[in-house]
Formats: structure tokens, sequence, C-alpha cells
């Protein structure tokens, strides 16, 4: 009995049931189940019926792999009978000598995620090649519950020559469209962010992909590390470009005058008020985007405003009534643990999770020191330029300030390399004592060990410097290793000994 014959019988059942009844709410529930079952009815969409008509083959299985059914495109286009498959577990049915050699059903059960890619069948001795497509099919908790896969033999597209040549051209225009797009991109983003640092990589890859969106974007990071320069890069990169840019520091602003910046007032809306009204930094950035620096700084009774004009994308000028409607991106920066402050209740939960849609995390440039020779080298270039003074740092220097700490981070080595290209007083370099009375730091200049315990300590202390910057400029442990030539094993006992701060030393000596 097929699910309309059922339907039709229940229709029946509430019919009598709905005569018999003498309650006139249960009668009133009753009808209501029978109508949306009739609306149901009206459509006449037997689906089992439309996918047993299907051209394409479809396959699926429950979240385990186990196969639940195959339609009979299936059996045409593969050759394979369904007694073959049904009540098997795609696992047991993929390898050599087997019936498939991979496929897209074991990827979506372990990724759940949709795939897409060619796939080979076998059967009396022949093989087959097909694209599929798997796509996977979710319960209301968000629980994997079954997969779907649909595929289509390659040689069904052959039979439409022109067609499949000018679908393959289409594909090969795209994918240079793509790369275009993507050096294009790289180009620009490399021009304004200096650093080889992977994690720093890893932002230009991320700026790339959601700059185009609209969506909210949370840039945490210490004091000086560059999250401006983060946010004018989305910007740049964003649908917006020519659209307005407006940055407001939450902190800088008395807290009885921020309110009124963002929002505007009307009229006579408080002493001291303007008698024509002002805009506020809101509606100036409508269609646009809107930064907002330092929002962990923002007061308890301005947080709540600010998540209404998220989520709402409206606001209200003080002392008006007339709702503004907006079109905003925001761009949040701080340097604030927000989870700390909410802990300490200083911060709205709501508000953090509507700003941490896209969370970019700017690391610290003591965390980057592979990137300080870079950053040396070009604020050198610009200062150079500016007071035209030609100058540059030795090897030891360079040393020197790999061994700083930077708790000022980027604005911190800008405003010491301005300060050493002023001091050179036109002789290109200064001295080492220089530098390191700048930095606070001793110089390597130090006397001869009085005694062989002395000599241990200074061989220690060169393995540590070593493994400190070869660390710096690999990306994982086995690189370092086969720069030092030991093993990766040898390298995180050495971190372990020396207690070396190496941010990557979570991954896998491989990565």
């Amino acid at each position: 009995m097929n699910q309309y014959m059922e339907i039709r019988r229940i229709l029946e059942m509430l019919q009598d049931t709905m005569k018999l009844s003498s309650d006139p709410v249960i009668t009133e529930k009753l009808s209501d189940i029978r109508q949306e079952l009739l609306l149901f009815l009206e459509h006449d969409i037997d689906f089992k019926e439309v996918i047993d008509g299907l051209d394409d083959s479809i396959f699926i299985t429950d979240n385990k792999g186990n196969v639940l059914y195959v339609n009979p495109a299936y059996t045409k286009n593969t050759g394979i009978l369904p007694a073959e498959v049904l009540d098997h577990n795609i696992k047991d049915l993929i390898g050599v000598d087997k019936v498939y050699t991979g496929g897209a059903v074991p990827d979506v059960l372990e990724t759940g995620k949709p795939v897409f890619r060619l796939s080979n069948t076998y059967k009396g001795g022949q093989e087959k090649t097909g694209y599929v497509s798997g796509t996977p099919i979710f319960d209301s908790e968000g629980n994997l519950r079954q997969v779907v896969a649909l595929s289509r033999p390659i040689i069904n597209l052959t039979s439409l020559q022109k067609d499949f040549n000018t679908f393959v051209q289409k594909i090969h225009d795209l994918e240079d469209s793509q790369k275009t797009i993507t050096k294009n991109s790289e180009e620009h983003l490399s021009s304004q962010m200096i650093g080889k640092d992977t994690s720093l990589s890893n932002i230009w890859t991320l700026i790339s992909h959601v700059a185009p969106s609209d969506a909210t974007v949370l840039i945490t990071g210490e004091s000086g590390v560059g999250k401006e320069v983060i946010a004018d890069e989305i910007y740049k990169n964003s649908n917006r470009s020519n659209a307005p840019f407006i940055k407001i520091n939450c902190a800088s602003i008395p807290a009885h005058l921020l309110e009124s910046e963002l929002f505007g007032y009307e009229k006579g809306a408080f002493s001291g008020a303007s008698s024509k009204g002002k805009p506020g930094l809101f509606e100036l950035a409508n269609n646009g985007t809107l930064m907002l620096d330092e929002i962990g700084d923002m007061p308890m009774d301005l947080q709540v405003k600010l998540l209404r004009a998220i989520q709402q994308q409206e606001i209200t000028r003080i002392g008006g009534t007339k709702p503004i409607k907006l079109n905003i991106r925001f761009l949040a920066l701080t340097n604030s643990d927000l989870e700390e402050k909410i802990a300490n209740g200083t911060f709205r939960q709501d508000l953090y999770y509507r700003l941490n849609v896209i969370p970019i995390h700017v690391p610290p440039l003591r965390e980057r020191l592979s990137d300080i020779e870079p950053l040396c080298d070009y604020f050198i270039g610009v200062f150079s330029a500016k007071y035209h003074r030609p100058f540059s740092l030795t090897p030891k220097q360079y040393d020197y300030m790999r061994q700083y700490q930077w708790p000022g981070n980027i604005r911190e080595l800008e405003n010491i390399i301005e300060y050493l290209v002023l001091c050179s007083s036109g002789v290109e370099q200064v001295d080492n004592s220089l530098i390191t009375s700048l930095l606070h730091i001793s110089s390597e200049q130090e006397a001869v060990p009085s005694s062989p315990g002395d000599f241990n300590e200074a061989v220690a202390r060169f393995e540590k410097q070593l493994l400190e910057r070869t660390l710096s400029e690999s990306s994982s442990l086995r690189e370092a290793g086969r720069k030092l030539n030991i093993n990766a094993s040898t390298i995180s006992r050495k971190i372990k000994q020396y207690n070396i701060h190496y941010p990557a030393s979570g991954k896998s000596s491989g990565e």
C-alpha cells in the first residue's frame, strides 16, 4: 500500500470519527487534521514514483552508511542490481575488486558536507566512470539522518557533444577567472599587510573569503598588532568599497556623548543640541561599513541599543520617534578579552554572539618572529624616504630585534625604526648600544666565561637562540629539523627543555 492509499484510508477514518464525536473541541481538531491531509493529497505528488522515474541514479544510505534504496535508473546506468548493494554497508562495497573505487557517500558521512566528484563502478569486468554528488540529510535537531547520492554516467554528457564542449570551456573560463581574482586579491593584500608568518597568511586567506560578504567581523588582538589594517583590507576588498567607511573609537568619546555620536539627535533633544539636529555615525555609514574600535569599552546601556541596531538594521535618533532604516556592514575591533568581560558582567553575551560571526585574531608580534625583519625593512623604507636619510640594520641588530618581546607590537616597532632613522644622522647606521638600550636587552659582547660551567651556559644560550630563529623561519618542526639536520622529535624536546615559546607547538611535526 503506497502513502496515498494510506492517506485516503486515514481520511475516511477521520470522517467517521468526526460524525461519532460529541465533543466540539475534538471535532474541530480532527477537522483541522483532515484539511491538512486533503491539501497534501491535492498536490498528488508521489515522491517515490518521481524518484523511480528519474534518468539520474539515486543511491540512499542511512547515517551509518547502510544502503537503503536505489532507483531503477541506478541499475540501468551502472549494471549493479539492487540485491548487490541493498542492506550492505558502503565501506564493504569500496576497494580493489569490489563494486566502487570510492565515491561521495563516505566523504559525506565523515564530514557532514556536500561533495561532488568522479567515481568508477565495476560490473561484469567493465569499468564505468560517472560524476556523483553526495548530499547530507539532517533531522530537525541537526543530526545526520541519511545521505543521498545522485549520479550520471559521463557517456550521457559526451553524447551531447556540442553542449559538453561548451560546458568544459565554461569550466575553464571559470577557473581562469577565479585564479585572476585570487591573484589580484593576494597582490593587493600583500602590498598592504607586511609579513610572511603562517598565521598572517591564514588571515589573508580569510579576508579574501569574507570581504565580499556582508557578515559582521570581530577582530581581536593586543594593542598595536594592526587590527585596523585588517579592517581596512576587508573594506577595500568588499562590495562596499565605493560606499562610506566610518570609523569610531568607542573608548575615545565620553560615555554621555557616545550615544548622540552614534545615533544622532533631533533638534531640541537636549540642552546644547543643535537647532537643526544632527545625523549620527550610523546614518553617515548607511549603505557602507561602520568600524567600531575598542568595542569592549562601550558602556552597558549603549550595548543594548547597539545590539538592537545590528539585529534590526534600524535606529531612532535621540529625541526622535521615527525609525531610520539602515543597510550597514559592521566591523568590531577590541584588545579586550570579551569572554572575560562577559564573566565579569561588563559586556553583554548576546552582543558578543552578534558581533562574533566571523572572528579574526591577530597574533602579537612576539609570536611572529619571522615578520620582524620584513616589517623593519618596510618602515626603514618609509622613514628613509620621509626624512631623506638612507638607513639599514646589521644582521646582529636584526637579532636584537627578534630578542625583544614587543609589548607595543607593530606600533612600537614603527616608532623605534623612526627614532633610529632620525638618530643615524645620515651615516646610514647606528651603534648596537643604541638599540640594546632602547630595547632594554643585554648586548652579546660579554666577558669571556671564567669557568667551564659558564661555557655550558653559553652553549645552551646559543642553542636556544639558534632554535628560536630557525623555528621563526619555518612552518613546521619537520622543516626546522631539515634546516638543522636533526629530527623533529629532538627539536620538540629542546623546545620543552629551553621553555621556548613556539606558537605552532600544538601542531604535528609534519604540518
